[in-house]
């Protein structure tokens, strides 16, 4: 691991700049970025096989964190998906000058395909392309489809008056923070109301015991999504982080086709 680099960039202007921190391995395109899901940080289980991977292929590989995750700047409270967004065109602009494999894990699958779409679309600076998009479990929309539109009426009450809710989690022993700007931001960003143009070929595995992203969830995706070239994996008995080494290896059996 002597090749990976840490360093951090600068994201945002006067109050709203926070430090993005990123570990950058050296070694040939196409690169590997990994894109997180929501509280989860670089040091994941994935993110450290795509790693692991990567030097094995002697491959370039980018990860980071969102603000307000891991090692970066920023408060969790502030985090919305514009703001994520911006630090993964940051990230994306500065780190991936050659053709790149974006790897989305939840909340990092939708920010990936919002990530293509700007790409697509000229918002991006830099001489960075995207050779294949591989989406676990992607939880695109999920702040209205999988959170908002599933809420009792208390909870919304909460959260439109007080501007917050601490949502217990099976994964962590604190509360995710949903705030009201988290949920409002997201309808700004909501890609399942039409056709998704891509760009590259997509891959997607996803658990059918998934309980945070129905599986249904994909398959509604791969719908919308342009392109022939795309590829719904469904695994019977995975759950939401499909992190098993069985799974871990059908993740990077995915991104291997992309070489």
């Amino acid at each position: 691991m002597s090749d990976v680099e840490l360093t951090a960039i600068e994201v945002g202007e006067g109050g709203d700049r926070r430090a993005i921190a990123v570990r950058r391995r050296s070694g040939r395109w196409p690169a590997l970025m990994w894109l997180g899901g929501f509280k989860s940080d670089m040091k994941g289980t994935k993110a450290e096989a795509i790693d692991r991977f990567a030097a094995e292929q002697g491959r370039a590989c980018i990860r980071f964190d969102y603000s307000g995750h891991g090692e970066s700047g920023g408060s969790f409270a502030d985090g919305t998906i514009g703001r994520w967004l911006e630090e993964s065109r940051a990230v994306f602009s500065q780190f991936c000058d050659g053709p790149t494999i974006a790897i989305g894990s939840s909340m990092g699958g939708w920010i990936s395909l919002l990530l293509a779409r700007d790409i697509r679309e000229g918002r991006v600076t830099g001489h960075g392309s995207l050779a294949g998009l591989v989406l676990v479990a992607p939880a695109v929309d999920f702040t209205e489809v999988l959170m908002w539109e599933r809420f009792p009426p208390d909870i919304k009450r909460q959260i439109e008056t007080t501007g917050s809710w601490q949502r217990p989690s099976e994964y962590s022993d604190a509360p995710y923070l949903i705030t009201r700007r988290l949920i409002e931001d997201g309808r700004n960003h909501l890609l399942l109301g039409g056709l998704i143009e891509t760009g590259c070929p997509v891959r997607i595995l996803q658990g059918v015991k998934d309980e945070d992203v129905p599986w249904e969830h994909a398959v509604s995706l791969v719908s919308r999504i342009a392109r022939d070239d795309v590829v719904l994996t469904l695994v019977k008995d995975g759950d939401h982080r499909l992190s098993r080494p069985e799974d871990i290896e059908r993740l990077l059996a995915a991104v291997g086709e992309f070489s």
